[in-house]
């Protein structure tokens, strides 16, 4: 194993960098070999990316409805936020505001 000592200027390719190392234990942990030493056939690794890719598509679609639920649910207590409640019989509109972009 190397040891290298390297200097960030970002924390954020600094996260990176350390999950890839993490990620690396995990996959010698699994398979106890490098990558490097893997000799699956150039096939193996297209269906492998391929199954990445896939697992990724989904992952995106997941926060996408996430994402337009959040958003439905936030222009939902706008609404609620513009009705004034007289008693239990009468509903009206609140007064316009000025409208805040968030």
């Amino acid at each position: 194993m190397t040891k290298q000592k390297i200097e960030f200027r970002d924390p954020v390719v600094q996260s990176v960098v350390n999950k890839f190392v993490v990620r690396s234990d995990v996959g010698f942990a699994k398979y106890k070999k490098t990558l490097r030493d893997d000799d699956s056939d150039v096939f193996a690794w297209l269906n492998h990316l391929q199954e990445e890719l896939m697992d990724a598509t989904l992952y995106l679609q997941r926060l996408k409805e996430e994402i337009s639920t959040l958003r439905e649910e936030k222009a939902l207590l706008r609404e609620l936020n513009d009705i004034d409640v007289v008693d239990a019989f009468e509903v009206k509109p609140k007064k316009k505001r000025k409208s805040r972009n968030i």
